[in-house]
């Protein structure tokens, strides 16, 4: 990004040449400090500290090193206090001239947002704050930029987005939500690993888009010489590929693409979490399920009890105690609609006719086949009224090409989703094993596709191999990392959950 440049940039680009002037390096290769700030506090507290005057008078042989990001400097006369902050947090330091020297001269070259290394002994201000007595240090690494002066009260937001170094420099919230994230994938993955479950990775690029409704990226693979498309799924098909070769739980955390519209609750570009378990069917994923979140919840926050922010910017407290209320997707919608779309099975015109007949608008509604027109419809007058942690259970046939039918009506699935506040957070189900069962679902989808559905899934002949050499029952899911981490943290768009989210090129 094209950043004009002021007279304090040139003011700093001054200093770089001075200092390399005189032979120093702006720029050190290493610095081994002793203690992070927070530790250095903590040592204070533990062994407590000597008065100034008694560091002054005979100093310590052990000195503690520390370095870090100047984030603030005030001078006075021959006295200078300045805030260091590292990946910790942040501790005061002292500069005396009485002490360093001829070497306090030097601190005129530096400026706030410079790396700097500090050596020296911890002591109390006579407002009872600890800070480090500087004895010596070093310029690490000369910052040509200022930092933001009022950062806080800024209100361009996708400044924050584009620059997200300057937003977890000045906002240690925002630098913590992200550490957060960390945490909840690590608990992830222990989770798994305790519950028997096998970390396995699968393409990114594939031959055929497959394993959720959803418009994929194209790119073009030049030594093979074909279109191949970026995965839009934490590969599903691959996982249950996997287990018909001898695994029995698999999961994968992996990024996503899908082509499609952008807003707080959906990004081109995700995190999601899949996984897969033979002989389980969704009721044992139900319960799975509600065991993780127990466990992610008590281990990352303390607490099954979270605030999040509802479609109105309020807070709203959300109680993750299981068990969690289930609802069939079917009768939810007639409940909201007055629509009973089991009435419309492979008669996706005539469901349009009645949504249309109800007064209810669909972005694009004539495009979509009937499992994504069904979609749609829920997502408009159902899906925004949960708030609570529930399980929507039971999605029709035709919504889900992949889900095995109910055995007491085949025109539904045994499939759940996870809301939340609105938002699907896990979407799961039993998995269709039965290879012409697919092949018939796979027809379904190539033909409404082949009608202007750009969602509808591809026919997979590779997939319906190894699905005829033998598949065993198994249950799948699907759980998005970026919506769980922003429903956690009380934010009100994935972008706040994502450390570099795309934008477009400001030049534009």
């Amino acid at each position: 990004m094209a950043v004009a440049q002021s007279n304090e940039y040139n003011d700093r680009l001054k200093k770089l040449s001075d200092l390399r002037d005189d032979g120093k390096n702006p720029y050190v290769g290493k610095y081994e400090r002793t203690h992070m700030s927070q530790d250095a506090l903590a040592l204070a507290e533990k062994d407590g500290t000597r008065d100034v005057e008694e560091i002054l008078e005979k100093p310590s042989e052990k000195l503690i090193k520390l370095c870090g990001r100047l984030m603030t400097f005030r001078e006075h006369g021959k006295l200078a206090f300045a805030n260091l902050q590292d990946f910790s947090g942040k501790i005061q330091i002292c500069f005396m001239q009485n002490l360093i020297g001829e070497r306090y001269s030097f601190l005129k070259k530096l400026d706030i947002a410079d790396f700097v290394g500090v050596e020296g002994e911890l002591f109390k201000t006579k407002h009872g704050e600890t800070t480090l007595l500087v004895h010596d240090f070093v310029l690490l690494s000369k910052a040509l930029r200022p930092l933001p002066e009022k950062w806080h009260g800024l209100q361009d937001q996708e400044q924050k987005y584009r620059q997200r170094y300057l937003d977890t420099v000045m906002d240690r919230t925002v630098l913590d939500r992200f550490v957060f994230r960390s945490g909840l994938i690590k608990a992830l993955r222990e989770f798994y690993w305790e519950k028997g479950f096998t970390e396995i990775e699968t393409p990114i690029l594939e031959n055929i888009s497959s394993g959720a409704s959803a418009r994929p990226f194209v790119t073009h693979h030049n030594a093979l010489d074909i279109d191949v498309y970026l995965r839009i799924a934490a590969g599903e098909l691959w996982q249950k590929m996997a287990i018909v070769g001898g695994f029995e739980k698999t999961f994968e955390v992996a990024r996503c693409f899908r082509n499609e519209g952008m807003d707080p609750s959906h990004l081109q570009e995700f995190t999601m979490v899949e996984h897969y378990a033979a002989y389980w069917n969704f009721e044992d994923n139900m319960a799975f399920t509600e065991k993780m979140f127990e466990y992610l919840l008590q281990k990352s926050l303390g607490t099954l009890k979270v605030n999040v922010k509802d479609r109105d910017g309020q807070d709203v407290e959300v109680d993750f105690k299981g068990p969690w209320p289930r609802r069939k997707f079917t009768e939810m919608i007639e409940q909201d609609s007055g629509i009973d779309v089991l009435n419309y099975v492979d008669d996706a015109k005539g469901l349009l006719k009645a949504i249309k007949a109800k007064k209810i608008v669909l972005e694009k509604a004539e495009t979509l086949g009937y499992g994504n027109l069904v979609d749609a419809l829920y997502k408009k007058v159902s899906r925004p009224k949960l708030v609570q942690p529930t399980f929507v259970t039971h999605h029709p046939l035709l919504t889900k090409p992949l889900a095995r039918k109910n055995d007491e009506n085949p025109t539904i699935c045994d499939t759940f989703q996870l809301l939340v506040n609105g938002w699907e957070v896990v979407n799961a189900y039993s998995e269709l094993v039965d290879p012409i069962d697919q092949r018939a679902r796979f027809e379904a989808q190539s033909k409404a596709k082949a009608g202007g559905d750009e969602e509808a899934m591809m026919m997979n002949e590779e997939y319906l191999t190894a699905m005829e050499h033998g598949m065993p029952c198994m249950s799948g899911w699907g759980m998005g990392i970026d919506r769980l981490v922003t429903l956690l943290t009380g934010q009100e768009n994935l972008k706040d959950s994502v450390l570099f989210p795309l934008m477009r090129p400001s030049n534009e």
